[in-house]
């Protein structure tokens, strides 16, 4: 009963007392680790810290199954979470396991394009407005008012990914200093707080046959802080290339139908009733965030601590988000 690595079947079949298990890693994974896991009978998703190198505050099991289970309690579109196991001599590190959920995660912008230009933008619209109905839930009502500190929010999330960034380096990257100190002098205060995702995009969604979305995966970044930053981080992604895809990267923007990032930030500001009329510093931000991100992937790729294809690829994503930072921060939205 051999495993894909980083999960040791056989302990984790003696911790479940199951029947003889098998599994499987999904593709796309560039932080946690995440596994399709079966008895023959259930079927489970194990999510799991990374192999090697990780920062302060990252992959905490245990907070990513608080979110799943407040969520799932308020009727939001979730996995399950069926157990959470934080002791490490289990399986190597602490995981949770959650129940397995339907439908497609699109990772591929040539999949998207055959859907044609009207269910394209059926699809975004309908994952904007699963963001505004997040950004609606009262945390403190679906017991999750002391899950972040939304007030400062903003600055100490300048601090927060420089520190990522000064612990992630094996490279220079021109630029991103710059872009840094730029954010730091003019941090926006931010209005009420909400549950903010953290890294909400098409590809860390399960999308249903008539392209609502089923489940939001992914909650590793989760907390209480500024819904504009979820905003502009869906912004950020939708002209960046998609991490896996056939036929080369495109970027989802790309794709006809999908809606103009302007459209996208008006869409969600009649959905959620916030002001999105000055979303440039959050959007440069975002690409500032992104960057950092992908050069902690990019940091464990040459160190030899990813598992999985695609890596290679990542370090080169890194330079784009910086210029685009720059170019948002002097007012302009739509990507270039």
């Amino acid at each position: 009963m051999s495993g894909p690595r980083g999960l040791d079947l056989e302990r984790l079949r003696d911790y479940l007392g199951s029947p003889p298990l098998s599994a499987t890693m999904f593709a796309g994974g560039r932080s946690n680790l995440t596994y399709a896991v079966t008895d023959g009978t259930h079927r489970w998703v194990l999510r799991r810290p990374p192999l090697g190198h990780v920062l302060p505050t990252a992959h905490d099991m245990s907070r990513e199954h608080r979110v799943l289970d407040a969520l799932c309690g308020a009727g939001f579109p979730v996995p399950r979470p069926v157990r959470l196991c934080t002791d490490p001599d289990v399986i190597g590190a602490p995981f949770y396991l959650m129940e397995h959920a339907d439908g497609t995660i699109h990772r591929d912008a040539g999949v998207l394009e055959k859907m044609g230009p009207e269910s394209m933008r059926r699809l975004v619209l309908s994952l904007v407005d699963t963001l505004a109905a997040l950004h609606s839930l009262d945390p403190a009502g679906i017991g999750l008012g002391d899950f972040g500190r939304p007030e400062g929010f903003n600055e100490r999330q300048v601090r927060r990914w420089k520190k990522q960034l000064d612990a992630s380096r094996s490279r220079d990257v021109p630029g991103i200093e710059e872009l840094h100190a730029r954010l730091a002098a003019e941090v926006p205060a931010g209005g009420p707080g909400a549950v903010v995702h953290g890294d909400y995009r098409l590809d860390n969604v399960l999308i249903g046959d008539e392209l609502q979305v089923n489940a939001v995966l992914d909650w590793e970044m989760s907390t209480l802080g500024d819904p504009l930053s979820d905003l502009a981080l869906l912004l950020v992604y939708a002209g960046r290339p998609l991490l896996l895809g056939d036929g080369g990267p495109r970027s989802p923007l790309s794709v006809p139908g999908h809606p103009g990032l302007t459209e996208i930030a008006d869409h969600y500001a009649e959905r959620s009733g916030r002001d999105v009329s000055d979303l440039h510093w959050y959007v440069a931000f975002a690409a500032f965030k992104l960057a950092v991100i992908l050069e902690g992937v990019h940091y464990r790729y040459v160190q030899g601590k990813t598992v999985g294809e695609g890596f290679d690829t990542v370090g080169a994503m890194v330079a784009p988000l910086v210029a685009q930072g720059h170019e948002s921060l002097d007012g302009t939205l739509e990507a270039s």
